[in-house]
């Protein structure tokens, strides 16, 4: 496993993580998740990420209860949380959801409990909340560190512009600025991740935690002929997933890069995989998996890595025809 500093902090992840979003409660229970977190954590993966948002807190539960009969050295592990949907979904009463002071703290501390720990190693911000001042949201955060229960705090799904708001706050009042930030990135997914934050890379320092790198499974290529019983798409009030990847121009490009990995003797997930993490501002990328067949697979994006030569990469971008430019206009 290799492992990178977030950012300019001093904290080291596992290039590849492990995250819980959709699958843990959805599409597994207790017995796979604590095999699958097991796997994870053997093969060097050090950060699990998590949120209140997952299945309406439960996800939170069901790795809180993992962790506790795992009764691993808690300094070896990453753990973290973010707030801002709440658990309560449309039940949700004023303050339940947001950035508000007031929701962070109790969002903050109802991840603790369910996630049975003492602290969160990282604490993000789910989304921007435009509804509260940037620097109540710096300060709150800011706090929750002085206090002990978060040792460093992120954003995810943040504008480059809306991250350097936050660190200017943070300079302003001498606080603790964000320093990561957790985005989607695949090779459908570009434009944040290569473009909006490349001022923050080089004005502030900015780890990421990429989440999707396999847009939701579609890069594995079994979405190709349709969407198969129990697959992620499959999943009742995930419509939204399915009406972005199943695109007939993109299937096409899957196919094609479906074609190379075959070339190369690797499988289309490992080569999508190892395609984010080779780019040096990802810190970790976040797999996600319900059979231990497909995290195994997942994890052999570390042997694709360095297989991953500028002529290959050019190939690649020649299949996808999609990389972010910044337009001088």
């Amino acid at each position: 496993m290799e492992y990178r500093r977030m950012g300019r902090s001093g904290l080291q992840l596992s290039v590849l993580s492990f995250g819980s979003w959709v699958t843990f409660h959805k599409q597994i229970e207790d017995n796979s998740a604590d095999m699958l977190m097991g796997i994870a954590y053997d093969n060097g993966i050090n950060f699990f990420d998590n949120a209140e948002a997952y299945a309406g807190g439960e996800s939170e539960l069901m790795m809180g209860r993992v962790l506790k009969g795992k009764n691993w050295d808690r300094s070896s592990y990453t753990l973290s949380s973010k707030a801002f949907f709440g658990t309560r979904g449309k039940e949700a009463k004023p303050n339940q959801t947001g950035l508000s002071r007031k929701h962070l703290m109790e969002a903050c501390h109802e991840a603790l409990q369910r996630l049975q720990t003492d602290y969160l190693d990282i604490f993000f911000c789910h989304r921007p909340d435009t509804n509260v001042p940037i620097e109540e949201v710096v300060w709150t955060m800011h706090n929750l560190i002085q206090q002990g229960k978060v040792l460093y705090w992120g954003t995810s799904q943040w504008s480059g512009a809306e991250i350097m708001e936050a660190h200017r706050v943070a300079d302003r009042y001498h606080l603790i600025a964000p320093v990561v930030e957790q985005p989607q990135y695949n090779m459908f997914e570009r434009f944040k991740v290569e473009l909006d934050y490349l001022p923050v890379y080089q004005n502030a320092g900015l780890g990421t935690t990429i989440w999707s790198p396999l847009a939701a499974g579609f890069l594995t290529g079994k979405y190709n002929n349709g969407i198969p019983e129990g697959s992620r798409l499959a999943i009742e009030g995930f419509d939204w997933l399915k009406n972005r990847w199943i695109q007939d121009a993109k299937l096409e490009k899957v196919k094609k890069l479906g074609l190379l990995a075959n070339e190369m003797g690797v499988s289309l997930a490992a080569l999508a995989i190892a395609w984010t993490v080779k780019n040096p501002h990802v810190t970790t990328s976040i797999l996600g998996a319900t059979k231990k067949e497909q995290l195994l697979e997942n994890l052999k994006a570390l042997i694709v890595l360095p297989l991953l030569t500028a002529e290959i990469m050019e190939k690649i971008e020649a299949i996808l025809l999609n990389k972010p430019v910044l337009d001088l206009a």
